[in-house]
């Protein structure tokens, strides 16, 4: 794989590393606005700006053994990506290991999760300003308008839950309500608070394993503005930092989705880098108190 810059810290051999980072350059499914192609070295990039010791946790990730597998080719089709995908992933988690994706849009998502050995082992929490539980859409079941749905397929709607969504089509509230896949609103964040929504949404998945998908538009335009589909009324950086820091005892994998470096100044890059960092650190913490 092409090796365009690495994840800061990430500087363990493959075989020796914990954490995976993995950039998916592709866009081809975007239907509002093209970038996220470049959103995997923009977020590589940010990562430097950080110390390696985070304050909170008392982690120095130059103790992590993090590898940076660089990127994904530049595929012409999502077909031809989500097979890759797979491809890749599998060997990752089969080693024991916990990948960090770094999209790329939404449709990158699906293939971290069909991967994975056990899919009915696996909970999912993604975080999204969209329900993306279309059939199709503009004639591509494989578009990032569709993720979710593809993901129910291969882990099963109660295995999923969606969290921060606040745009959706009257079909897909239609199709689910004979599928049946969990949802909490960003208004039910807003009323209730973020401690409350992520638990009730973690204690709907009963896995012993949980992997993110985390959609950057899942955040207020605000705080995220860099990304393809911005969706005013979002959450905060402090409401998904909570909700990784939650999932981190669980967690399987993460990709950070929509992040598209061409519409703001950087600040949805390294909001991201440093979201990714969280995972991490929250992982490491998790794992020294067992």
């Amino acid at each position: 794989m092409e090796r365009p810059g690495r994840f800061a810290d990430a500087t363990a051999e493959l075989e020796e590393a914990q954490y995976v980072v993995l950039g998916v350059p592709f866009d081809r499914t975007t239907s509002f606005r093209p970038g996220a192609r470049f959103g995997p070295d923009s977020i590589r990039q940010h990562s430097w700006n950080f110390e390696s010791y985070d304050l909170e946790t008392g982690v120095d990730l130059t103790d992590v053994p993090i590898h940076d597998l660089g990127n994904a080719p530049e595929f012409g089709s999502a077909g031809q990506m989500v097979a890759s995908m797979r491809s890749e992933l599998a060997p990752i988690y089969a080693a024991g290991k916990i990948p960090i994706v770094l999209g790329g849009d939404h449709a990158c998502a699906p293939p971290c999760v069909e991967a994975y050995p056990e899919p009915s082992e696996l909970g999912v929490l993604y975080l999204d300003a969209h329900l993306d539980f279309r059939a199709s859409y503009l004639g591509d079941d494989r578009s990032h308008a569709c993720s979710s749905r593809r993901i129910v397929e291969r882990v099963g709607a109660r295995n999923v839950v969606v969290l921060g969504v606040r745009s959706v089509s009257k079909e897909e509230v239609e199709d689910n309500q004979g599928i049946g896949m969990p949802y909490v609103t960003a208004h039910e964040v807003a009323r209730d608070g973020i401690e409350s929504t992520v638990q009730r949404a973690l204690n709907m998945l009963k896995t012993d394993k949980v992997y993110v998908s985390l959609d950057i538009d899942v955040l207020d335009p605000s705080f995220a503005a860099g990304t393809g589909t911005p969706e005013p009324f979002g959450l905060t950086p402090r409401d998904v930092k909570y909700a990784i820091g939650q999932v981190a005892p669980r967690l399987a994998g993460l990709d950070i989705m929509e992040v598209a470096p061409p519409f703001d100044n950087g600040n949805t890059s390294a909001l991201a880098a440093r979201l990714a960092r969280e995972a991490i650190v929250r992982n490491v913490v998790a794992r020294r108190g067992r």
